[in-house]
């Protein structure tokens, strides 16, 4: 028997899936373990469907062990091993470096999250994964569009799938769909014995802190906050923000005096994915 809450970040988890063709039959998909309740969860529901779909592609689970104080991944590995996944940790002392780049007082996460990066993508690249999936969730999604947005002055946030810019690696993110408070109901029903990350999480003051609680005070008042800045992401009205790389605001004087014929600059051409993937059928 599943749970309500399983039942959910499934179904959630296909629709992504499905939506952004995120897996493809045959596939070697390495999911990023760091030891928390959401990447935990994205392991154990992949694996939940690639059962129900016939085991049409593999996943196996790697965890970087960045030499953090406190680090102690020997529940992990039973968990892993009592659950029969295929997994791989692998120690780099990154917190080394951390600690001596970054001045007192600044957040580490930027550093951190790159160092961690650059490993991912060396290790997948060596063993022949033809996807990342990380564990970011929706309201991860739309804390990132936030931040940009105030403290970057960008529109941006985390795509659910992404072709990184050495076009080696897609990276994909199947819980954009999934909400936190499932995951950690989730969570808590299946007991993952969580690493916590002393490097950040012992920081106070962060942006990613101030922004959800921006989000929840709104989300009181209005609970249809947190889904209409999901949407917003997928639902950009290029014509009425002020990005001239997205609409050709000089054509427009062309159209005033024509209106009856399109100006061929008016808008710059949309190009198409390079590849064109077939998805994995999606069952419910």
């Amino acid at each position: 028997m599943t749970s309500k809450a399983e039942d959910k970040l499934l179904h959630y988890t296909s629709k992504a899936i499905a939506d952004y063709a995120m897996i493809q039959t045959g596939d070697r998909v390495m999911v990023c373990l760091s030891g928390g309740k959401d990447s935990y969860t994205l392991l154990r529901i992949l694996h939940r469907l690639r059962v129900r779909n016939g085991n049409k592609f593999e996943i196996s689970a790697y965890t970087l062990d960045q030499g953090q104080p406190g680090w102690d991944d020997a529940p992990m590995r039973a968990w892993l091993e009592a659950h029969g996944y295929a997994y791989h940790i692998e120690k780099r002392n990154t917190y080394a470096v951390v600690l001596d780049k970054v001045a007192a007082g600044k957040t580490y996460c930027s550093l951190c999250s790159r160092l961690r990066r650059g490993n991912i993508y060396r290790y997948a690249r060596d063993n022949g994964y033809t996807k990342i999936a990380l564990g970011h969730h929706r309201d991860d999604l739309i804390q990132s569009f936030m931040m940009s947005a105030l403290y970057s002055g960008e529109i941006r946030s985390m795509p659910p799938k992404l072709l990184t810019d050495d076009k080696r690696h897609i990276v994909i993110r199947p819980l954009v769909y999934c909400q936190e408070k499932d995951i950690i109901e989730y969570a808590q029903e299946q007991q993952y014995p969580i690493i916590p990350c002393n490097l950040c999480g012992s920081q106070e003051g962060m942006m990613r802190q101030r922004v959800k609680q921006l989000i929840a005070q709104l989300a009181a008042e209005n609970p249809k906050v947190p889904s209409n800045l999901l949407h917003a992401l997928s639902n950009v009205q290029s014509s009425q923000l002020m990005d001239k790389s997205l609409w050709n605001f000089k054509a427009l004087e062309a159209q005033r005096k024509n209106p009856h014929v399109a100006a061929e600059e008016d808008t710059l051409p949309i190009t198409n994915n390079p590849w064109d993937p077939q998805p994995w059928g999606v069952s419910r």
